[in-house]
């Protein structure tokens, strides 16, 4: 009997049914139905009623899911207790990265880290600049890179990037309304942002939605919170002819023949990146990392 046989027969249990249960557990229900025959045969005893309208357990099955719970647990608290003598805190620097950074902007700070800091193990994450923050004060995060500068005096910063923003269009809509210099704001009116959730980053959004909105472009239904607005949606948003997005000359991602980048005359919108780091900290390996990005802008 192994830790997954039991983790199927609760989750048959707490499903109600071998289908339901395979489907949560991402396995086939007739490898999920053989692996419970499986387990009835080497315990003697039948574990589950089962008919067309579910599965349940027997009285065996119900005192062996008692059993069950209570061995996982130990196990999960086992594994708890063994993780605290692996790689300590210190022997991390945790990063928090956001969508679409420009290429080659880390690699500079990464490579100072790897040569003067050989021991250090980098654990970077892509999160909102929402997420980062919270994760920066709740000291889950050494540093992020975040798209507005935070307000609070438990966190430092730094602006390291300054991008002029253009447009993503369907090429026919690009050829349309763009000349040689390329599109001018105002002429987006009429067709749909594709922008990104206001709960990702509220200042970022409402400076880029208050600059759309003084050029008569309408910013439409904000995108629900927790949604990502990763390239892949805004290339498929743009394509039909109805929508624009917003992205950087040095756009990271491959663009379709359809689609067109152009850039803004005037360059009217802009986007910030700025690194945070808590305040007063005096991690070595922190403060060289920053020490890298000096003379940013």
């Amino acid at each position: 009997m192994e830790f997954r046989d039991l983790q199927f027969l609760i989750a048959i249990a707490e499903e109600g049914a071998i289908s339901a249960a395979a489907r949560r557990l991402h396995v086939s229900q007739p490898a999920l139905s053989k692996t419970v025959s499986s387990l009835e045969r080497q315990l003697g005893v039948k574990l589950l009623m089962r008919s067309n309208s579910g599965a349940w357990p027997t009285d065996a099955g119900a005192a062996l899911l008692t059993d069950a719970r209570a061995l996982l647990a130990r196990h999960d608290q086992a594994i708890k207790s063994l993780n605290r003598f692996k790689t300590s805190e210190n022997d991390l620097l945790r990063i928090g990265i956001p969508l679409e950074l420009p290429p080659g902007l880390l690699a500079s700070p990464l490579a100072w880290l790897t040569e003067a800091h050989p021991e250090i193990q980098l654990q970077a994450c892509h999160l909102s600049t929402a997420a980062q923050l919270d994760a920066l004060r709740n000291r889950e995060l050494d540093i992020g890179l975040l798209r507005e500068r935070p307000g609070s005096a438990d966190l430092e910063s730094i602006q390291i990037l300054k991008e002029d923003l253009g447009v993503l269009l369907s090429t026919e809509r690009a050829l349309a309304l763009s000349d040689s210099h390329g599109i001018r704001l105002e002429d987006l009116r009429g067709l749909d942002w594709v922008g990104f959730a206001r709960s990702t980053s509220a200042a970022c959004y409402d400076e880029l939605t208050a600059t759309l909105r003084q050029h008569g472009v309408s910013v439409g239904p904000e995108c629900p919170a927790g949604k990502s607005l990763i390239a892949e949606v805004k290339i498929a948003a743009v394509t039909g002819g109805k929508s624009f997005a917003l992205a950087p000359p040095h756009w990271p991602h491959p663009v379709p023949d359809s689609v067109t980048w152009r850039p803004l005359i005037g360059h009217p919108l802009v986007r910030r990146t700025w690194l945070a780091w808590t305040a007063g900290t005096r991690r070595k390996e922190v403060t060289g990392f920053i020490a890298r990005f000096s003379g940013s802008q």
